[in-house]
């Protein structure tokens, strides 16, 4: 099954892309893993949120496949634990997921389009994060969920 990390905005900061590759070469072991940032053509104009929502929704679903099972995080979405995040991947695996894609959507959230076109809508946290951020923190948790699903000691706390 590979993995990717969608997400919308800016390149990454240099200590970003160390700290997402010291992951993605954890997590190649055991799946392939890439980031993908989408970006809309042009400078957006933020005075008008709807129109640049469509944007990002035109983008994000040209690039979509039939294959791809689509994860989007929002901060209203459902909190899992780390045991769980495991947990959804295995079934992703068990379901014959090719592609799991996790969506970051754009500053000003994703359509209700995209949002039903998820398979699931996760929270990292009620907290709301730069991108950058949270890519590295992505990163982080599929490692931490691929480290239990295979029992490597990265993961202290009790596995579900």
């Amino acid at each position: 099954m590979q993995l990717e990390i969608w997400s919308l905005g800016k390149e990454n900061d240099a200590f970003i892309d160390e700290g997402l590759e010291y992951y993605f070469k954890k997590i190649r072991h055991y799946h392939p893993i890439r980031l993908t940032l989408l970006q809309t053509k042009g400078k957006q104009a933020t005075t008008d949120i709807e129109r640049v929502k469509l944007q990002e929704e035109e983008l994000i679903l040209s690039r979509l496949q039939p294959f791809h099972m689509l994860i989007l995080l929002d901060e209203r979405g459902k909190a899992l634990t780390s045991p769980q995040w495991a947990h959804q991947l295995q079934s992703f695996m068990n379901q014959g997921a090719k592609v799991v894609v996790f969506l970051i959507g754009g500053a000003y959230g994703v359509t209700d389009v995209v949002r039903r076109r998820a398979a699931q809508v996760w929270s990292l946290s009620p907290l709301v994060f730069p991108h950058q951020l949270v890519r590295l923190i992505m990163a982080e948790q599929i490692y931490r969920s691929v480290s239990i699903l295979n029992n490597l000691p990265y993961h202290h706390g009790e596995r579900e």
